[in-house]
């Protein structure tokens, strides 16, 4: 057991029922990382290690240093990022630092296997204003869905179900906006010519994408989730490790994500000008949320989905 006699003891015998808790998410709040308090109690407070993941997400440790039956006491570490975690693990932890890298623009999708420090590095910004921030995403956001604890055949179709879709029903209309303005405007404004053409890639790109990870590469993640439920093992398959489809599936997810971020350059980050009509601020709106979208969607693939299926494979193949 660590040493605890310099940390607080915060006596929460003591304290009115309606603020125990707030009292103690605000003791929470003022830790810097890797500080850590102590409650002291007359029963389990387990229901506040519930409450802090809910709304603070996997940011601290819990450890029992007695555990009743008259007197519990726990000591609360708020954790550091630690120096290895990348972006796409942070976010994969909690999806409410996705803000704070979207804010830098951070990619944390496409580039999510780079560290913090480099992407910090690559984009010139001080590691220490990025971590204030992204710890005060935890205490200002609302709780997101925990996709990490999902399953990954529930993952995969939830994935199909909502993202996919979404996907195949905003391309039409989106043709017919980009060309529309790149039409109309393209005269005094000519990077929406470009912008109609970067969209015709990524629409076209993951048209041809998506019916791979529905027809090969999601049923095969559930017919290893399968097969670990039933304790059976597999044969390997005709494309070998599945590391080789994820592979191309991630070279197109970055393809696709490039498209995006040139569109976004030549907008200016969708920067509407003064003579926007009707149909060019619809345009800029759904491109954005095209994009914000897609970033999701490729994060919990790339980050959450994937790693977990290459876990399973571990686990199953003969």
């Amino acid at each position: 057991m660590e040493a605890t006699q310099n940390i607080e003891v915060l006596d929460v015998t003591i304290i009115a029922p309606r603020l125990k808790h707030p009292t103690i998410f605000e003791k929470f709040d003022a830790l810097k990382g890797g500080e850590a308090f102590i409650i002291h109690n007359d029963h389990d407070p387990k229901p506040v290690y519930y409450q802090l993941l809910g709304e603070r997400g996997n940011t601290f440790k819990w450890e029992y240093l007695l555990q009743g039956p008259e007197v519990w006491e726990v000591k609360i570490t708020k954790q550091a990022p630690a120096e290895g975690d990348t972006v796409g693990e942070l976010v994969a932890k909690d999806y409410r630092k996705a803000q704070v890298f979207k804010k830098y623009g951070i990619d944390f999708c496409c580039g999510g296997k780079k560290s913090v420090a480099q992407a910090c590095e690559e984009r010139g910004i001080n590691p220490e204003v990025l971590e204030t921030e992204l710890e005060a995403s935890t205490v200002a956001a609302t709780r997101e869905t925990d996709y990490g604890s999902w399953e990954p055949g529930f993952l995969a179709d939830y994935i199909v179900n909502m993202h996919h879709k979404y996907v195949r029903e905003a391309i039409p209309a989106l043709y017919e906006y980009t060309s529309k303005i790149a039409r109309v405007h393209g005269q005094r404004h000519p990077e929406l010519l470009e912008v109609a053409k970067h969209f015709t890639n990524v629409a076209n790109e993951l048209e041809a994408h998506m019916p791979k990870e529905e027809r090969v590469l999601f049923p095969y993640i559930k017919q290893l989730a399968e097969a670990k439920k039933h304790g059976v093992t597999l044969d390997k398959p005709a494309f070998g490790s599945i590391q080789n489809p994820i592979n191309m599936m991630e070279m197109e997810h970055e393809a696709a994500g490039d498209e995006l971020v040139s569109i976004r350059t030549l907008t200016n980050d969708f920067a509407l000008p003064a003579d926007a009509c009707a149909t060019y601020t619809v345009a800029f709106k759904k491109l954005q949320e095209f994009e914000e979208d897609l970033h999701r969607h490729i994060h919990l693939e790339n980050n959450i989905l994937f790693p977990k299926a290459l876990e399973l494979e571990k686990e199953v193949l003969k």
